[in-house]
This record gives structure tokens, C-alpha cells and sequence, in this order.
């Protein structure tokens, strides 16, 4: 029989090992470079997850975590943890995304499923939780974050992929993937008329 606590604990890690994955091989600017009209980025992303994973798993639960995060700070600039600042190099944001599972990890297992905990950002009638809801609140979080940055890491290079082994893509080259491309522009068009 499964254990749900471990379940859900192998999908949140599996969620974060595929957002830390579209970094790989990319350049400091590619990682930060703003690709959609609302500025989001690969970088920016795991800054944000970091950033939301320690709220829930810490501030949550009692547990603070010990270093301070300026861009959350009262009086931080409107999205600061969507984006990295020049000072902040990828891999103190990777680092702080490590340091934030493991300082999660240590609140997951001390923790029955049942622990309350008190989100203190949302509203009151809201804010009493278990650690089984935050863990479902973080995967759906992490996975549709990875989701974001799937479509960032195409749009930059054309990498597609579930995990560096797992391409869980159309199969085919850039040439069938057009043809496949050009296909769907037409039935688009198509159902326009």
C-alpha cells in the first residue's frame, strides 16, 4: 500500500527537478531574459518557487526560515521574485531553491499530514491548514510553474521535454515538427471560416 505523505512528497520533488532542469546548458542572460509579454522568465520561476515553498512549508508551520529575503520584505518592488536582480547569480538562486526544499523536507517529516499550520497571507476564514493541503497546494504550485518553464525553455532554444531522458514530446525532427506545426496553423484557420 502507498504511503500519501511519500506520494505526494516524489511528485513535488519530481515537479522541481523538471523547473531546475530547463536551466541546464542555457547563458546567464537566456536564464533571466524576459519571454513573454508579462516578463516571465526560467530564473525568475525558481526564485518565485523558492520563495512561495518557503512561506508554506516555514512561515506556515513555525518554522522561519533563517536567511533573509529582501524581495518579499514590506516596501519590495511589485514581483521582485519574478525576476532576478544583477547581484543575484543563478547559482545563489539555485542554492536558495535547494536550501528551500531542504528546510521543507525537515517540516514534511517532523509533520503528520494532519499538523495544522495557519498561511498567514491568506484570508482568515481560509487560513487554517494541514500539511497535507499545503503539500497539494505546493505540487499543483511547483508542477505549473515547470509547466511555465516547458514553454520558456522551448520558445528560447527549442528544447522540449518532461525530463532530460523523457522527451514526453511529438517524436521528430525540427522539420517534421513544423510540418506537425503547419498543420495545426491550418486547422486553426480552418475553423475560423
Amino acid at each position: 500500500m502507498s504511503d500519501p505523505k511519500a506520494d505526494l512528497v516524489r511528485y513535488l520533488n519530481r515537479a522541481r527537478d523538471a523547473l531546475l532542469w530547463k536551466l541546464d546548458g542555457l547563458s546567464e542572460y537566456d536564464v533571466r531574459r524576459p519571454m513573454t509579454p508579462t516578463g516571465t522568465n526560467l530564473l525568475g520561476l525558481v526564485k518565485h518557487v523558492a520563495s512561495v515553498e518557503l512561506g508554506y512549508f516555514g512561515e506556515t508551520f513555525g518554522r522561519p526560515f533563517p536567511e533573509s529575503l529582501p524581495w518579499l520584505d514590506d516596501g519590495a518592488e511589485p514581483n521582485a521574485d519574478m525576476w532576478a536582480a544583477p547581484g543575484e547569480s543563478r547559482e545563489y538562486i539555485v542554492g536558495l531553491y535547494r536550501r528551500a526544499a531542504e528546510h521543507s523536507a525537515v517540516t514534511i517529516e517532523a509533520l503528520p499530514l494532519d499538523a495544522a499550520g495557519r498561511v498567514p497571507w491568506w484570508p482568515a476564514e481560509h487560513a487554517e491548514v494541514t500539511l497535507h493541503r499545503v503539500l497539494v497546494h505546493m505540487v499543483d504550485e511547483t508542477a505549473r510553474h515547470a509547466g511555465h518553464a516547458d514553454i520558456i525553455r522551448e520558445l528560447i532554444d527549442g528544447s522540449v521535454g518532461l525530463t532530460k531522458d523523457r522527451a514526453n514530446a511529438a517524436p521528430g525532427d525540427a522539420e517534421e515538427r513544423e510540418t506537425y506545426r503547419a498543420r495545426l496553423e491550418a486547422a486553426a484557420r480552418a475553423a475560423e471560416q
